[in-house]
């Protein structure tokens, strides 16, 4: 049962973090392809928008990969809901912070088919939403630091 209530939180950390790229990198990608159907030469700055909601799914998988490391010491319950718990702050902010970064990029690729030479304001911007992620990672990483002890 203790490995269960792990593996939960490390599937946990992956899938809603992965799901939240999915989705921001969908959001993002669709605008994009429009300003390129008119644009084709946006491409490069278009690029960028559409791939930084994908980096949420990357801080997810890297703490369910850490996670993993610790399953040698899930021995009782109480490790086992550290495991999970350590798992939550990537996987909701993750979550979260993909799906909206996904509607600022997107906004940001409709900002850059008008006004090309502005478009590293919408980066700026997305980058904001971005330190959310940051943080969930951090917590995450700080978590699964202390479990077992």
């Amino acid at each position: 049962m203790e490995q269960l209530v792990a593996y939960m939180g490390i599937a946990l950390a992956c899938a809603l973090a992965g799901t939240g790229s999915a989705i921001g990198v969908g959001i993002a990608a669709q605008a994009s392809t429009g300003v390129m159907s008119v644009d084709p030469s946006k491409f490069g700055k278009l690029l960028l928008l559409s791939a930084l909601p994908g980096t949420q799914g990357i801080y997810g998988f890297v703490i369910a990969f850490l996670l993993l490391g610790k399953m040698v010491d899930v021995t009782s319950m109480a490790v086992a809901w550290q495991v999970f718990t350590a798992a939550l702050p990537i996987a909701i902010a993750g979550l979260m912070s993909g799906i909206h970064q996904g509607k600022v990029c997107a906004g940001g690729a409709m900002m850059t088919a008008k006004q090309p030479d502005d478009s590293a304001k919408s980066l700026i911007l997305a980058v904001f939403v971005e330190f959310y992620a940051i943080l969930g990672f951090l917590v995450s990483f700080l978590m699964l630091q202390g479990i077992g002890a």
